[in-house]
């Protein structure tokens, strides 16, 4: 997750002082030296910046530059989240489904899940096709959708989601295959992800 938080930090766009602070915070982050990365980012957090906000709520749920507070992170992870940071929305999609720091809510927890996963995030990617393939959270099971998801989540790189998909072909037919194949390619970032198919629910 550090990785994709600061890879995701210098393709923003964003200018000035806030990115100078942002950058230089991400920096101290990598390094280590997190008393730097509290005192760059902090501010811009409560300033309302959304990547400072999900920075500062890692720190807190690592324990990194601060005691260890998942009550803190959630709260700055939330804010982030709202403002449409799939980082930030797998992470409180986690912390639903857990129960950590918050009620435990399996359907909170599949609404950010999905939230990150229709941005292209590819955690939240693989945390719904598991949810699809065992049936577990409320979803019903649709072996073509954990498949697909899988493969959205495989094309980035997401070496469970390689697992998993490896797995379900076991266990499908060529037609729930195909289908699974197509969906994956129509289905751009940004845009809803299906919740059933035609070929795959309740598995073969």
């Amino acid at each position: 997750m550090r990785k994709l938080t600061v890879a995701i930090l210098f393709a923003l766009g964003l200018h000035g002082s806030a990115m100078a602070g942002l950058a230089e915070g991400a920096n101290a982050y990598n390094a280590r030296n997190y008393a730097l990365a509290l005192k760059e980012i902090t501010p811009l957090a409560k300033a309302g910046n959304a990547d400072a906000e999900h920075l500062l709520g890692l720190m807190y749920y690592m324990g990194r530059g601060v005691p260890r507070d998942y009550k803190q992170a959630f709260a700055w992870h939330y804010k982030a989240a709202v403002q449409g940071k799939a980082d930030a929305q797998y992470v409180i999609g986690a912390m639903y489904y857990t129960g950590n720091a918050v009620p435990q809510d399996q359907k909170l927890a599949v609404q950010w899940f999905r939230k990150a996963a229709e941005q292209g995030h590819p955690d939240a990617q693989h945390a719904l096709a598991l949810m699809y393939r065992y049936h577990v959270a409320g979803m019903p099971q649709d072996l073509v959708i954990a498949y697909m998801l899988c493969n959205l989540a495989a094309a980035n790189g997401h070496r469970n989601a390689i697992e998993q998909r490896a797995s379900l072909v076991k266990q499908m037919s060529q037609e729930q295959i195909d289908e699974a194949q197509s969906m994956s390619r129509n289905w751009k970032p940004g845009t809803p992800l299906p919740t059933q198919s035609h070929t795959g629910s309740g598995g073969s």
